[in-house]
């Protein structure tokens, strides 16, 4: 029987390597393949390795390798056609029925990728010539160079209606085969079928094996809408089951140990010009299941590359909706997200490489984004709203099929709640009995006493307070972002501060504050009045003035969300410094019954926690109003 190429690559596709393997030989992982004994030589030092990227295994003592048909026709003695026979089993697939219809659709399949070849060809060389002016111009304005173009196969798509179809015509190809390839615009009312894409810059789109099925174009006319497209659905293209520069990333991504998936074809060729060539695309669709697979077959952990505004933030989260009931051990996800008003594009030309890697080496784990999203979703100022927030991730979690995972995502939702409210569960343990002069000893009834030396030790002493940089946090937040101030009046205008330099600002802040005031006219009048030294401050403490949200340029609804939390730390820690005094004051009181001394220690405890609690969630901005995106 003849198996198609398509037909093989399906089960490849679904048959990782390890999986065929590993059921005639005991696999370890080791890096970023698998070891085990070779199923061909006998040995006691493993030198057999499967690398599910590459689709491989190596047999070193044996001298052999291959693929999966291989290795099951070396290792159980049959043929081709029985090898491929047990494996379409293995991956749910029927085999191929010989018909003269499949036989007439493989034939079809191979006229519609030459049709593709030829139309990529004829963009090329558009491009190079003097009708591909404008487009080389729009290219070098954004600064891909001629050889990245060339990598690329970039291209340029006349804006003639019928420039692709005579070309084609006059190398022989039929109209049938150009509309069923999707390079033709035709249907009911349409008479003459007309070119697809046309004035626009063009981006082949390769399968896995790097052969052209389907285009993107970028519109050259500000006025044309949508500004990229992609070609339409074809029996060769699915855009949700594919990936721009997949065929190029698989091999990097082996090398580099992950693969990054940013959003638009110029954020791809912009990645690898500056040394990133594991670097893929979605096809304008938000990320799909099957996208997901591509992204794990390449690396466990791949990260997804969204740009700093209102816009990228949600397509993480939608991304975060879609990879959520498919995550797994070796298989999640980590996010980067861009400075506000950035793609990949435009900070690989402002910072290069360094800058890009940096924002590489700070992608978020999936827990962190799930929580960040549920953070955002409501607000979280009274307890039933805070119950609903626990419920919320509770669902999310539930959502995973591992349950050890799902475990661990609990746990994990739990800590970061910690952290957020200052609260949480004390562990289960004994009394604390003081052992100081007069304590009474295990099993006695008697009252307990603390000595004078415990109640100086450090165990009862009360911590410093760590409210001043949050204080400052507050009135920079107020400072730079005006219309907050009378959004929270009642609130500031009860805030405790530390020291009587904060409380004359606030209160300065509340009576200059007007509507729509901007942060430049509030900065001219507090300076005026004496508080030119405050901007100083900020300007010269490092965490302060460096946090996303306290900048002017923040959105306002992303600086409210940090104000809402550090206002909610600020009164949580104020008020059990109040309550350590009291206990103290008890105790110094003679008061020193069991009760006395376990609600000490659950005050320490909960102040111990609140130290190095940040109020804000890093990461977001509002959208930038950038005008030129990748779709």
């Amino acid at each position: 029987m003849k198996f198609t190429p398509s037909f093989l690559d399906e089960i490849r596709a679904r048959l990782p390597m390890s999986e065929v393997a590993g059921q005639r030989v005991r696999l370890k992982k080791q890096g970023r393949e698998w070891r085990g004994l070779s199923p061909f030589t006998a040995e006691k030092t493993p030198s057999f390795y499967v690398n599910d990227q590459k689709g491989q295994f190596f047999d070193f003592s044996a001298g052999k390798n291959g693929d999966i048909f291989e290795f099951v026709m070396e290792t159980q003695g049959l043929p081709f056609p029985e090898a491929v026979e047990q494996l379409a089993g293995l991956a749910g697939l029927s085999l191929p029925v010989e018909t003269p219809e499949s036989a007439a659709f493989e034939k079809k399949r191979a006229t519609h990728l030459e049709a593709l070849e030829l139309a990529a060809d004829f963009f090329e060389r558009t491009l190079k010539g003097a009708a591909g002016g404008k487009a080389r111009a729009y290219l070098a304005e954004r600064g891909i160079t001629a050889e990245a173009q060339r990598r690329f196969r970039l291209g340029y798509a006349p804006g003639e209606r019928f420039a692709l179809r005579d070309y084609l015509a006059g190398k022989g190809c039929d109209a049938e085969v150009m509309k069923e390839a999707g390079l033709l615009t035709h249907g009911e009312g349409i008479a003459v079928p007309y070119d697809f894409f046309r004035d626009r810059v063009m981006f082949p789109i390769c399968d896995r094996a790097g052969k052209v099925i389907a285009f993107g174009g970028r519109a050259m006319s500000q006025e044309v809408q949508p500004k990229y497209k992609n070609s339409a659905e074809t029996p060769l293209f699915h855009k949700g089951s594919n990936l721009y520069n997949l065929h190029v990333a698989r091999k990097a991504a082996h090398e580099r140990g992950t693969v990054i998936a940013v959003e638009g074809y110029v954020d791809v060729i912009a990645m690898s010009m500056a040394g990133f060539d594991h670097a893929v695309a979605g096809l304008g669709t938000a990320l799909t299941p099957d996208q997901c697979e591509l992204l794990w077959k390449m690396a466990e952990e791949p990260i997804l590359c969204f740009d700093g505004d209102r816009a990228g933030r949600k397509a993480a989260f939608r991304a975060v909706e879609t990879a959520l009931p498919l995550i797994g051990a070796g298989k999640s996800l980590r996010f980067a997200l861009l400075p506000e008003g950035q793609d990949p594009d435009d900070l690989a030309r402002s910072g290069g490489a360094p800058a890009l890697q940096a924002v590489l080496d700070a992608a978020k784990p999936m827990a962190e984004m799930i929580f960040a999203r549920e953070v955002e979703a409501h607000p979280l100022d009274t307890p039933e709203r805070r119950a609903a927030f626990e419920r919320r991730l509770r669902d999310c979690a539930g959502q995973i099929r591992d349950e050890v995972l799902r475990r661990h995502y609990l746990d994990d939702f739990r800590e970061r709640q910690f952290q957020l409210f200052g609260r949480g569960r004390r562990e289960a343990r004994e009394p604390f009995v003081p052992r100081g002069r007069g304590a009474p000893r295990p099993g006695s009834r008697g009252p307990m006493t603390a000595s004078s030396a415990l109640l100086r030790s450090s165990l009862f002493s009360a911590p410093k307070q760590a409210s001043a940089p949050r204080e400052t946090l507050i009135l920079a937040l107020l400072v730079n972002h005006p219309n907050l101030i009378s959004r929270h009046a009642e609130d500031l205008a009860r805030l405790e501060f530390s020291g009587g330099q904060g409380e004359k600002l606030r209160d300065a802040l509340l009576g200059l504050a007007e509507p729509d005031m901007t942060a430049e006219t509030l900065r001219e009048k507090l300076s005026s009045r004496g508080f030119g030294l405050f901007f100083e401050e900020i300007a010269g403490n490092a965490t302060i003035s460096t946090l996303w949200c306290v900048r002017p340029e923040a959105h306002e609804n992303d600086a409210d969300v940090a104000l809402r939390q550090a206002l909610a730390l600020h009164r949580k820690q104020r008020a059990l410094h109040r309550e350590l005094r009291q206990a103290e004051a008890a105790l110094g009181a003679g008061q020193n019954d069991e009760a006395s001394f376990a609600a000490l220690t659950d005050i320490r405890a909960q102040l111990s926690a609140l130290e190095g609690v940040e109020a804000t969630i890093e990461g977001f901005g509002a959208s930038s109003g950038r005008e030129d995106r990748n779709v």
